[in-house]
């Protein structure tokens, strides 16, 4: 079986589908046969060593990426005579020369309205809509979307297939001593602190972590800080991103949060493993893979218990139900950061949660849904 795999997320790591490309194929290439997996990239890439790579040069503009996604990636396929053409996020080709998978993350610009808004995206929204009727087996990463795309997509039950993510061999708790200080100094990070990593959309919630920052701060500890990681928005609109320094600035907890801006992806395990705890007050997951990293790193997890996080995380996390009220995710940084028993028992039991998810095992089903798709034509 001949597998040609869209890798336009294969340079952007720090997004959740170019994890999920990056994991996927490594691990793929491991367990099928070689020069049977091609990757079409509109960059050249270091892909494993038994994939075939395969490069149309093109920027990174959205209009580039259409182009990409409904000329070239098809047209590769027909030229490779491959048997399978998946797409790993949810752009599928209208038109394509063989059967095809679609991975579906989360239907979140079907569901929240912020996502809705400009019209370039509601007309991509009903083009990727009208191409995944045509898909013929549908990957997702969570129980809670595949029962979201059955209810707002309308497809069959059998062609949707729930596949959990992987969490990388990097995040075990063996990170050395020196490598975390090295992390520390170049972050700046404070001796104590309260991470958060994972977007600033505004189903995130940031706009109330800070808010429950103000009064859970000097009640937990004075010398514990808030740190936030990633690279902010360049324009915030108030709309789908919040101006969070400004936020920070007015409630007058600027001395106490720190933006530390991207991250690079080999010093994540280090940020993770020197956190005091972490805190995800996300609304909407179609997985959520940061509070699992940071459980397989040993550390304490607050999350909420809504869309797929509370399947994705089990009882191996301090659970708030409103990320929306501020004292409700006080009271749980509060009680996690002074409550050591509580820390202890969280960091024990995320570990063992975090060890059932292995990306080989995510690559062994995907290769099972490829001889659905080729045999179900």
């Amino acid at each position: 079986m001949r597998i040609l795999i869209n890798g336009w997320f294969f340079h952007r790591p720090h997004t959740g589908s170019g994890q999920y490309l990056s994991n996927l194929l490594s691990n793929l290439c491991s367990i099928m046969p070689e020069s049977s997996v091609h990757v079409i990239s509109p960059i050249a890439i270091n892909v494993p060593k038994n994939c075939n790579l395969h490069v149309y040069n093109c920027q990174y503009s959205q209009a580039h990426k259409l182009y990409f996604e409904q000329i070239i990636v098809p047209r590769t396929a027909k030229q490779l005579k491959v048997d399978i053409l998946h797409t790993p996020y949810w752009a599928p080709p209208l038109r394509s020369p063989c059967p095809t998978v679609v991975t579906i993350h989360d239907v979140i610009p079907l569901i929240l309205p912020e996502h809705k808004r400009s019209l370039g995206t509601r007309l991509h929204t009903a083009l990727t809509l009208s191409a995944t009727y045509g898909t013929n087996q549908i990957i997702t990463d969570s129980d809670h979307s595949r029962r979201d795309i059955i209810e707002h997509i309308r497809l069959p039950h059998n062609r949707i297939h729930t596949i959990f993510l992987g969490i990388e061999d990097r995040y075990s708790c063996n990170q050395k001593l020196s490598d975390s200080q090295a992390v520390r100094k170049k972050y700046n990070l404070p001796n104590s602190y309260v991470l958060y990593l994972g977007g600033f959309q505004r189903h995130k919630n940031l706009r109330h972590l800070l808010a429950a920052w103000t009064w859970a701060q000097p009640i937990a500890s004075t010398e514990c800080q808030l740190v936030v990681a990633g690279l902010l928005p360049k324009n915030p609109d108030g709309y789908l991103y919040d101006d969070l320094p400004s936020i920070a600035s007015n409630l007058e907890i600027s001395d106490t949060v720190k933006f530390i801006g991207a991250v690079d992806e080999i010093d994540k395990p280090a940020l993770y493993q020197t956190a005091s705890c972490f805190i995800f007050p996300s609304s909407y997951e179609g997985f959520g893979l940061p509070p699992l990293e940071a459980m397989a790193s040993g550390v304490p997890v607050i999350t909420t218990n809504l869309s797929a996080l509370k399947e994705t995380v089990g009882n191996a996390a301090y659970l708030i139900t409103d990320p929306t009220d501020a004292r409700e995710m006080g009271a749980a940084i509060i009680s996690v950061i002074v409550d050591e028993k509580l820390s202890d028992d969280l960091k024990k039991k995320g570990l063992l949660h975090a060890a059932k998810f292995k990306w080989e095992l995510t690559a062994l089903k995907t290769l099972d849904v490829y001889k659905q798709a080729a045999t179900n034509q």
